[in-house]
């Protein structure tokens, strides 16, 4: 009897937090889901600049690229973006002190990642990462940028780690 008690008692227990967390759960993910809703921002509202990489061989491949320059825009990227130039792309700064993650949620085509240093050297490259994983992608320590590229650009245009990324964007790690 006791047993039927306990699990009577646990089972009053997880239905009360299940009350609980689901709609803290739900109010959470509404605060960060802006990107999941109409609410996310067109891409031709995002910073534009251009982007320079300089192959080992001298060779200097040009990208028009959009900047995530506030915490929204880092969410979104290029989310919901079925297909994009070969010579386009994202960059996103970071401090080069935290940790970085990226995933695919909501990115419905495969993108090549390059992980920037503060010297504006590629240090890694994730290619063809695929479209709508949840999986994380860890940069590398003291990543400074990651530049997005449609995937199989890099493999294409023959870019690789060590190549010079060039850019006045560089500079101003957040």
């Amino acid at each position: 009897m006791r047993t039927f008690e306990s699990r009577t008692r646990a089972a009053r227990i997880a239905a009360g937090l299940l009350a609980v967390c689901l709609p803290l759960a739900g109010l959470l993910g509404a605060c960060g889901a802006h990107a999941a809703t109409g609410s996310r921002e067109p891409l031709s509202a995002f910073p534009q600049s251009l982007l320079a990489i300089r192959e080992a061989s001298g060779r200097v491949v040009n990208f028009k690229i959009w900047m995530a320059d506030t915490p929204r825009r880092d969410e979104q990227g290029l989310m919901f973006v079925r297909d994009m130039d070969d010579h386009a792309g994202m960059l996103f700064l970071f401090s080069g002190a935290d940790p970085i993650y990226m995933w695919m949620k909501n990115t419905y085509m495969p993108l090549d990642m390059v992980f920037i240093d503060g010297r504006g050297r590629i240090m890694r490259i994730a290619q063809r990462r695929t479209p709508l994983s949840l999986s994380l992608i860890p940069a590398p320590a003291r990543t400074h940028a990651v530049l997005e590229l449609k995937g199989g650009i890099c493999n294409r245009f023959g870019i690789q780690s060590g190549d010079l990324v060039l850019s006045s964007l560089l500079t101003h790690g957040r």
